[in-house]
């Protein structure tokens, strides 16, 4: 700011027109005979003609060239027809479900290794939806484990390959019960599998992650939605149900 203020005392010191020779003596009478023949001039020309006296038509105080500033104009111009389609497009793009590239034998194999096989989708005319059982099956879903009966929902992790209203065979079963009996895996058992159908795909609710260290001046917060898939239990296979007894009233 002082060096900018030096600038402008220089430039107008230099401006300001010198008198070489001292002016003769006139008349107070003749001083004013003269203003009154010149015609008045406007206030407004009067300050335009004092400021260029002290002050310079063009100050360039930037480095940087006219030629500079009509390049950036022309980069800063573009299409809004053309900008608003391509974000349309790429919104679609997020949208729409990538292709994941992979065989069938390959989505297979690691649906298997969750710990899940989709059978097809659930057709109008089914009805897979039983009352309820006393039965349980403790199945394992990826590295979670779920005690789960006839009619539960259950939320998952993300389940790749299926879709909603998808049937899927949950085949890791660890342990059957019911009222009679128990049956637990040697990790698994071979004969029981769980039968479900993909209600929904959502999210969970946000996670806030703050991380600090202090006299460093470093500060970040981020949030995180795990993306998770709503299962029904619709059928528990490999136990025997155990019979029904009529209560006397």
């Amino acid at each position: 700011m002082a060096s900018r203020r030096c600038l402008l005392r220089l430039l107008s010191s230099r401006l300001v027109p010198q008198r070489s020779q001292p002016l003769a003596p006139v008349s107070i009478a003749t001083r004013t005979l003269s203003s009154l023949s010149e015609p008045r001039a406007q206030p407004a020309a009067r300050a335009l003609a004092s400021s260029r006296l002290y002050y310079p038509s063009r100050c360039h105080f930037a480095t940087r060239s006219s030629g500079d500033e009509e390049d950036d104009d022309e980069g800063e111009h573009y299409d809004d027809e053309g900008s608003e389609r391509e974000w349309g497009e790429e919104d679609e793009a997020v949208a729409a479900k990538k292709p994941s590239g992979k065989t069938e034998e390959e989505k297979l194999s690691e649906a298997a290794e969750i710990g899940y096989k989709v059978v097809g989708p659930l057709e109008a005319e089914e009805k897979p939806f039983k009352p309820y059982e006393p039965v349980f099956a403790v199945v394992q879903i990826g590295s979670h484990q779920f005690k789960v009966s006839n009619g539960d929902s259950i939320f998952t992790e993300r389940l790749k390959f299926c879709d909603v209203n998808d049937k899927l065979v949950l085949n890791r079963v660890l342990m059957l019960g019911s009222q009679t009996q128990t049956v637990i895996g040697r990790p698994l058992l071979p004969e029981a599998a769980v039968h479900a159908v993909v209600e929904e795909h959502a999210l969970d609710a946000k996670v806030i992650i703050f991380k600090k260290k202090r006299r460093k001046n470093y500060r970040r917060t981020k949030g995180h939605r795990q993306e998770l898939t709503k299962l029904r239990i619709t059928n528990i296979e490999g136990i025997d149900r155990p019979e029904t007894v009529a209560v006397a009233a």
